[in-house]
């Protein structure tokens, strides 16, 4: 049986060959092409695509679905970017997905991230997708410290102007009258200072007054307790009385009131206007003394009828008419 002998040429030239193909297919499964499966292509517009670069990943709910196959600016719209995608065959994916450049770690490195729409008609395989551009990291950090450092600004701003007033208002003559402002604060304090210490020294001074002032206190407090029924009935009482007062009519008796003063201050009146005998007598001097002398005469009369009765009273047992006595002016006795 004769053995068939490849030759040397022959060898070494299968030899590149398989070393090429096996080159050509890790290349492709590093970049996470799989070349005995069929894959789709699909396109996405975008204006901006920093960060992203070809083989980044393609995802959907976080799982890698492909890759970016290449990116190129736009033949009919200068400045956007088409970004051509890899996709496996078996992944749906609805005509009305997008394909949103994301932040796919910390570190920035993008990705597109396929959210899948909701119509029941699913994309072709050359089909351009929606795009849209989630901010990176990076760029939310800007937006969020950009306000933050215009804020500082002027803050620094307002904080030099406060400092360039403070300097012109503590000036040489601010700062003498701060000092002497100082000064007389601590004088006042020293003031207030002493001024505590006399009043604990009155105080330890009154102490014994002090504790008598608060016995008579407790005491009075202890009265008063003890009195509580007492101080209930005066109240009860006050209350009673008022009440009276409240249903008395104090209009009528201040009325009739009035009228006793009117019929009073007439009197009056007319007893200074000489009417009447009582006005008479206190007006006219001389009834006065008349009626004075005829008092006393009156006196006089009685006194001596008191001790010589038988001048006056005339009676006789035998009908002889007793013996006159000449007429004899008291004497007056002597008190």
């Amino acid at each position: 049986m004769k053995i068939f002998k490849l030759s040397r040429e022959v060898k070494v030239g299968i030899l590149t060959v398989v070393t090429i193909s096996a080159f050509v297919w890790s290349y492709n499964f590093l970049k996470g092409r799989d070349v005995f499966s069929r894959q789709r292509v699909f396109y996405a517009v975008y204006d901006n695509v920093a960060g992203l670069m070809t083989a980044n990943s393609i995802t959907i709910n976080g799982l890698n679905v492909g890759q970016v196959n290449k990116m190129y600016f736009h033949p009919e719209h200068p400045g956007r970017v088409v970004v051509e995608i890899y996709m496996s065959n078996n992944v749906p994916v609805p005509v009305n997905s997008t394909a949103r450049i994301f932040s796919s770690d910390l570190l920035g490195t993008r990705g597109i991230q396929i959210i899948p729409g909701d119509s029941p008609q699913m994309a072709q395989s050359g089909d351009t997708l929606i795009s849209a551009i989630q901010l990176s990291l990076q760029d939310e950090v800007n937006d969020m410290v950009e306000p933050i450092m215009r804020k500082t600004e002027n803050l620094i701003t307002s904080f030099d102007t406060v400092l360039n007033v403070l300097t012109e208002i503590f000036n040489k003559e601010t700062r003498d009258n701060l000092t002497g402002t100082v000064l007389s604060l601590r004088n006042t304090m020293q003031n207030l200072e002493s001024a505590t210490l006399a009043v604990d020294t009155l105080v330890d001074g009154q102490k014994v007054r002090l504790a008598r002032i608060i016995a008579n206190v407790e005491s009075i407090s202890t009265n008063l307790k003890q009195n509580n029924d007492n101080l209930s009935r005066i109240i009860s009482n006050a209350a009673i009385l008022s009440d009276s007062l409240a249903q008395a009519d104090v209009a009528g008796i201040i009325g009739k009131v009035n009228k006793a003063v009117l019929g009073l201050n007439t009197i009056v009146q007319k007893i200074e206007q000489g009417e009447g005998s009582l006005g008479q007598l206190v007006n006219n001097e001389k009834m006065y003394n008349e009626l004075e002398t005829a008092s006393r005469e009156l006196n006089l009369l009685l006194e001596d009828m008191r001790l010589n009765p038988d001048r006056y009273i005339h009676f006789s047992v035998f009908g002889r008419s007793p013996k006159k006595n000449q007429y004899q002016e008291p004497v007056k006795e002597v008190e």
